[in-house]
């Protein structure tokens, strides 16, 4: 029974994200589509379970009435039908509401919906350029989609269940009230008003406090996972008490926010109260008037009365279901900040697949600058033929990195174009481009998973021989049998830790290459790829790292200029122009800016001292 109310909704819909509307309304109703009838259903049962409870009401005034007018013997026989009929609404009409009320809402929404919202939110995000989550702490970008998608739930939720069963409930409760004596109506509709002032003066205020604190909260909890995801560094430079400071001044700022709501809070809690004790003595007070006049019954009193305590008891439950709302429109503003952020780098609609079938690339006229204006590349010409094996050697800053990122599509250029076997990059599918270029950089990071997941990351298909292959040939299988972890996994199931803090860095560059060697993609990057192993290591993978070059085009970054030097054409780089090209030796001979640096490594490093010289 459970299973079928638990199916009603999917909460992995197979459909593309698209980028949420920035407007509140629109961002909750972005992430509502296909709940809407169950939503709709939910509010109609709130409805009915609200008439029936005040319907309740009713007849109990009634019952009063005649138990005090009828004899025991005669009461049953005069009013069978209506106690029977009243018997199966408390009995049975009643609860079976209830329980469809309360298996819509904990069955199909409560786990399903929010669930909904993250999984489009983490699609949508997950295609947003590498920039987008530079410029952002990670730990923060995961808190708005955990966060934001329980606001939305709780203020949609809320608006039509809470809301609707108050509106039909107090609309209800008018209307029996006035059936007695209209008069008797009257304070409680001035408490109504004097309700809705309360609320209109607090609530706004209380919606940009906590506006403020759902930013402030994620700011704390983005300082905290900072420092835990950097501990290492934390640790090395002896900033335990300065991470714990800037942690401090974030939770100050939070809990600045908090106290402000906390005042609010205090003011309005003691309005609402002192404006129900005077609705209690209000009705109370009328209604005894009423009845010396015999104007109305006792029962009318009683439910009159009852209807009064009730008010009292569910204005505090609306007052904070309100605050709770505000403060989840609040959350849902805040995160609308990252989740509706638009895709920079997007595919062209009518974008297909590359086809690589000879690895050819060519960098026409580009023209390339970040956002800060620096620009990095001014016309730059260079063509990578079917195979070749090109070096890229340049001090720091002088677009090495940039070049591969431009390939890779992780950022777009200003003008002029990239071509890979003809097919611009502009004009294909990201994940494709992607996926026919294998990469090593410098600063490896692994998943925080097992060993067997990070390989296996180059090849979801591969076969364990294949995987153990790529392992060997890495030089990574005999210290991989070797591992555990604290979980009591061993070898190629055991967790690498976050981004691999578990391994040596020879040990992450290993399993890097490893995982590249096993993707077998027809482009290679090599950007430091030996950059963290010792020279034995370094020696035993190279002859792997030639072999995986065969038959490939292969794009190689390097300050260590040994490294490269066989390459079949090194390529300098220098203000954002190819200042020099040729084989080691030709370039030597020129004498020019990779003469120098040849000439001024020490211990196989470019120097940072070298001066810029002018291209020969």
């Amino acid at each position: 029974m459970f299973s079928f109310f638990e199916r009603m909704i999917n909460p992995f819909p197979p459909e593309a994200p698209t980028q949420p509307p920035t407007g509140i309304v629109a961002f909750c109703r972005h992430y509502t589509k296909g709940i809407e009838p169950y939503l709709i259903v939910m509010s109609l049962l709130t409805a009915v379970i609200a008439i029936i409870e005040v319907s309740l009401m009713g007849f109990l005034g009634q019952l009063v009435d005649w138990l005090s007018k009828h004899e025991p013997q005669s009461f049953y026989n005069e009013h069978k039908p209506t106690l029977i009929i009243m018997s199966v609404l408390v009995l049975f009409v009643a609860p079976l509401f209830i329980w469809l009320h309360a298996t819509l809402v904990h069955q199909t929404l409560l786990g399903n919906y929010p669930m909904k919202i993250r999984w489009l939110a983490h699609r949508y995000l997950l295609r947003q350029s590498v920039s987008f989550f530079q410029d952002d702490f990670a730990g923060r970008v995961a808190t708005k989609v955990m966060q934001t998608s329980l606001a939305v739930r709780e203020s949609v939720m809320k608006l039509l269940d809470v809301f609707m069963y108050v509106l039909i409930y107090f609309i209800s409760m008018l209307v029996l009230v006035a059936q007695a004596d209209v008069r008797l109506m009257l304070p409680m509709f001035v408490w109504f008003l004097c309700y809705i002032g309360i609320q209109s003066y607090f609530i706004p205020r209380l919606k940009r406090v906590s506006t403020k604190q759902a930013d402030a909260r994620s700011v704390m909890t983005g300082r905290i996972v900072d420092s835990y995801t950097n501990i290492n560094t934390v640790k090395l430079f002896a900033h335990t008490d300065q991470e714990a400071e800037y942690a401090k001044q974030s939770m100050s700022g939070f809990l600045d926010t908090v106290y402000k709501q906390m005042r609010l809070a205090t003011g309005m809690i003691s309005c609402v109260q002192i404006s129900n004790y005077i609705l209690a003595f209000a009705v109370s007070a009328t209604a005894i008037w009423l009845w010396q006049d015999s104007l109305i019954t006792v029962g009318a009193i009683a439910v009159a009365v009852s209807l009064a305590l009730r008010l009292n008891g569910m204005s505090q439950w609306i007052m904070w279901e309100l605050s709770s709302l505000f403060e989840n429109v609040g959350a849902v503003a805040d995160g609308i900040n990252t989740l509706s952020k638009p895709q920079t780098i997007e595919d062209k609609p009518d974008a297909k697949a590359i086809h690589i079938d000879r690895g050819e690339i060519v960098f026409d006229q580009v023209d390339f600058g970040y956002a800060d204006h620096h620009l990095v590349f001014d016309k730059l010409n260079l063509t990578i033929k079917a195979g070749e094996k090109v070096g890229v050697v340049g001090r720091s800053g002088a677009g090495k990195s940039t070049l591969v990122n431009l390939l890779l599509r992780f950022h777009e250029v200003n003008s002029g174009s990239i071509k890979i076997d003809g097919q611009d990059v502009e004009q294909v599918t990201q994940e494709s481009i992607r996926a026919q270029i294998g990469m090593v950089t410098q600063d490896t990071s692994l998943l925080h998973r097992s060993v067997r997941d990070n390989i296996l990351y180059g090849r979801n298909n591969a076969s364990e021989a294949d995987l153990i292959s790529a392992a060997k040939q890495a030089e990574a299988d005999e210290f991989i049998r070797e591992l555990s972890d604290f979980d009591g996994f061993t070898g190629y199931d055991a967790q690498v830790g976050e981004r691999g803090v578990k391994l040596s860095g020879g040990q992450r560059q290993r399993i890097a290459i490893a995982r590249v060697l096993l993707k077998d993609a027809p482009i290679l990057v090599l950007d430091e790829a030996t950059s963290a192993l010792d020279s034995e290591v370094e020696a035993a993978i190279q002859h792997s790292l030639y072999k995986l070059m065969d038959g490939k085009t292969v794009i190689a970054i390097a300050h260590r200029l040994s490294t490269i030097a066989a390459m079949d054409r090194l390529i300098v780089l220098d203000e954002g122009k190819i200042a020099e090209q040729g084989t080691h030796q030709e370039l030597l001979a020129l004498g020019g800016i990779y003469a120098q640096l040849w000439a001024h490594q020490t211990g196989g490093f470019i120097a940072p001292d070298i001066t810029s010289t002018e291209s020969v």
